[in-house]
């Protein structure tokens, strides 16, 4: 298809496509004539950018996006815009809550401009929260071997001691049955979310990596995946029976963690069930006795590890959880495995 044409399809211009090709944005294929034509991938590479424009993405930003990982298929542009799409919905969604609050707490009195500050404050820091991930460990670069490259046994520090049992227990706790919908965040090459497809369950397996999406849907046709983080999760508000979640946790701070839980409490539905299974200490005394236990015996390795990530004490989600009528049970598979499994006791949302 000519430029003329894309352009009228689109809704945009001739002159801003040629302006996308001078950043570097996209690479139509020139005729002898010099005429650009599109394919229908590069027509949908430019309706994505397009897109992140009206989401107020930089150029800059749009290029990294879109270049970090290569070629994408048709669906890959489409599972971008949506994940921009809600982490706009999310940010306009904290606005409007921030908005409510500040009218409510001033219904009988003027607003005052420290609470304009205070709440402005509090506004930015969700913002900054929900951004401020970013993946030092490039999972991108381990998703074609992930699966051979899980360390079980014969290591003086193994992460995923207890790997399998710890999924099948997921598995036989969380109440979910045919036709429902299950959530797997951090889905990765899907080996989790993939036990409940057997059970006639409805998988949606949410990833920040293009590369871990792209394996675990090569593994399981049949489950959904969508690009997204525990920070913002591509769901609508309560349309998931359960949500679960294997050795991702430990890759967000104790902040995030706690808005990765909102999150999450946000698209369950109500009587719903959460199950997380992850590295985690139980509390901070607990935390030190395992660390001086590797430190007596020389085991550097284990320390390294342990601090190169974001172990939680199982005792702060469980506390968050409790305190947002959630019962919680626990369960622990090694001095730093847990499982904690929630049910929701709430109303639904207006």
């Amino acid at each position: 298809m000519y430029i003329k044409e894309v352009a009228r399809r689109l809704n945009t211009t001739t002159r801003t496509i040629r302006f996308y090709e001078e950043k570097g944005l996209i690479s139509p294929t020139k005729q002898d004539n010099q005429y650009r034509t599109f394919t229908d991938e590069e027509i949908v590479r430019i309706s994505t950018i397009l897109a992140l424009r009206e989401f107020g993405l930089g150029i800059r930003d749009i290029k990294q996006l879109l270049n970090e990982q290569g070629q994408y298929r048709i669906h890959d542009y489409f599972n971008i815009q949506r994940a921009v799409l809600f982490e706009k919905w999310l940010e306009t969604k904290d606005m409007i809550h921030t908005i409510d609050r500040l009218l409510e707490q001033n219904m009988d009195q003027s607003i005052s401009r420290e609470d304009i500050f205070t709440l402005s404050k509090h506004l930015k820091r969700l913002k900054s929260l929900r951004k401020s991930w970013h993946d030092k460990w490039d999972f991108d670069s381990q998703a074609a071997d992930y699966d051979q490259s899980l360390k079980m046994h014969g290591f003086r520090f193994n992460v995923h001691q207890d790997y399998e049992t710890a999924l099948e227990k997921v598995v036989d706790t969380m109440p979910l049955e045919a036709a429902q919908t299950c959530l797997d965040i951090g889905v990765g090459t899907g080996n989790l979310g993939a036990k409940f497809l057997t059970k006639g369950i409805h998988v949606i397996g949410v990833d920040q990596s293009e590369k871990m999406l792209q394996a675990c849907k090569q593994k399981y046709p049949e489950m959904e995946v969508r690009k997204g983080h525990f920070l913002a999760l591509p769901i609508l508000d309560q349309h998931m029976d359960g949500i679960v979640s294997s050795y991702a946790l430990h890759h967000i701070s104790d902040e995030q963690k706690l808005l990765a839980l909102v999150e999450m409490d946000r698209v369950l539905r109500p009587k719903g069930a959460i199950c997380i299974v992850d590295l985690m200490f139980q509390d901070d005394s607990q935390r030190k006795e395992v660390l001086q236990h590797f430190e007596e015996s020389g085991n550097k390795e284990a320390i390294y590890a342990i601090e190169d990530e974001f172990y939680a004490n199982r005792s702060l989600l469980v506390d968050w959880l409790q305190s947002h009528n959630y019962q919680v049970t626990t369960h622990t598979f090694n001095p730093i495995l847990s499982m904690i499994y929630a049910t929701k006791n709430g109303q639904e949302m207006d």
